[in-house]
């Protein structure tokens, strides 16, 4: 059964980083072998790389897991808008963009388990979208 992951900020940092936490990097791990497992398709929102790049050598540990895991989504124009209603439907502020660029990018992919170490905020977001599941890392 082929689907869709997506990771957000928190679970590439993980995958990056292995070593700053590692609980956070085996559950991270964990999330792409089952994806493996079940032939979905992991994905990375580009919005999630402005939370993960820092202009330094150590961006090359985020290229390494976008290489070989999961590959950057483009924000589109259409992504944008469902985040942005996203945004106004939950009453969040834009400091929320990029998670609701994180759930806009599952709806669009038809649904998605999103992993991330933010389940609250994410969970609030897409409770009207019953094909996403979030999972925590």
């Amino acid at each position: 059964m082929a689907g869709f992951v997506v990771l957000d900020s928190e679970a590439v940092s993980a995958l990056a980083n292995a070593s700053r936490s590692p609980k956070a990097a085996k559950r991270a791990q964990a999330v792409l072998i089952s994806a493996a497992h079940h032939q979905a398709l992991v994905r990375t929102p580009a919005a999630v790389l402005a939370e993960v790049y820092r202009g330094h050598p150590a961006d090359a540990a985020v290229n390494r897991v976008l290489r070989a895991a999961a590959p950057a989504v483009n924000t589109t124009a259409r992504i944008a808008r469902i985040a942005g209603g996203l945004l106004a439907r939950h009453r969040r502020s834009s400091r929320d963009a990029v998670d609701a660029l994180v759930v806009a990018t599952a709806v669009r992919l038809g649904g998605a388990i999103i992993a991330t170490h933010d389940l609250k905020d994410l969970r609030a977001l897409a409770v009207d979208h019953p094909n996403i599941k979030i999972v925590g890392i």
